[in-house]
């Protein structure tokens, strides 16, 4: 199965998204914030990154954008996983930060768990 980051600040999305995703068989790699993230990624190259937006410190927008910029984890598929669900928060995500999907909390469990599986086998390919 697949490497999963997953970085959020809150304790209890952090654990809900694991268990989720180690029922699925994958291997799960938390972070509560975006530096955390940036770190662990020195040392291990997920298959994807579930980032929230709104984080101390450094946004998801601002983490997904150092992620896209390096040579070294720009291949990483990330997305997005926020409370904001307005098209331009989407927009904003998907084109300024470069993020490759958007999730929209909270999670309804079967559905996240089916759009994670097809996301790791559908990449999104950038150019």
């Amino acid at each position: 199965m697949a490497t999963i980051m997953v970085v959020d600040d809150e304790e209890d999305i952090l654990s809900l998204i694991q268990k989720i995703l180690t029922k699925e068989g994958h291997t799960v790699i938390t972070a509560r914030d975006g530096k955390e993230a940036l770190e662990k990624l020195k040392h291990v190259k997920p298959d994807l990154i579930l980032l929230d937006i709104m984080m101390p410190g450094m946004s998801g927008y601002q983490v997904c954008k150092i992620i896209k910029q390096s040579d070294e984890t720009s291949s990483i598929t990330v997305a997005m996983l926020t409370v904001k669900a307005d098209d331009e928060d989407k927009i904003r995500a998907l084109e300024d930060s470069r993020a490759d999907w958007y999730f929209t909390k909270p999670i309804d469990t079967e559905r996240f768990a089916k759009s994670v599986e097809w996301l790791l086998k559908n990449p999104p390919r950038r150019g």
